[in-house]
């Protein structure tokens, strides 16, 4: 294991978001599901305590911790999509379900976990050397819920 790894907790589900988090991106796998030795508060013994699952590329780990712990937008997963498409196909799978959405390209998956689903457009547009269309793109962005990269660029041209 990665001497960093972001743990997610999870009242019981772990096993299940982990599996639908790889399924979405490419270099995603599960790596290893450890089950409870003894009976305890994560669950029965032989149920599911931790999965280690790999998320494009990096190490992550889902905790069934047996009660419900609240996340906050102060820690989120950021993905930098490279297009629409992307942005797409990863905002609708992550609101299946029970998810929903935030502001700003923000939503919260059916756990409640909070993502960041983000062009690689939105960047580079708010950090244009043109002050007024760097602006204008960030207060397009700021009106959005899900990021809609051509209204953006409609936006920063004026």
């Amino acid at each position: 294991m990665s001497k960093i790894t972001t743990c997610l907790w999870y009242e019981r589900d772990a096993e299940t978001a982990a599996r639908l988090y790889v399924s979405l991106f490419a270099d995603s796998r599960i790596d290893a599901i450890h089950r409870n030795p003894i009976d305890g508060p994560s669950g029965a013994a032989g149920s599911v305590l931790v999965v280690e699952f790999t998320l494009a590329g990096r190490r992550h780990m889902a905790l069934n911790g047996g009660m419900a712990m609240p996340y906050s937008n102060a820690v989120s997963i950021y993905v930098d999509c490279a297009d629409q498409a992307e942005v797409d196909r990863l905002w609708d799978a992550l609101l299946a379900d029970g998810g929903r959405p935030e502001q700003c390209g923000w939503l919260r998956d059916r756990w409640d976990v909070p993502w960041q689903i983000i062009p690689a457009a939105l960047p580079r547009l708010i950090a244009d050397p043109d002050p007024a269309r760097a602006a204008r793109a960030m207060a397009a962005m700021m009106e959005m819920v899900k990021i809609d990269i051509a209204a953006l660029e409609r936006a920063a041209d004026g």
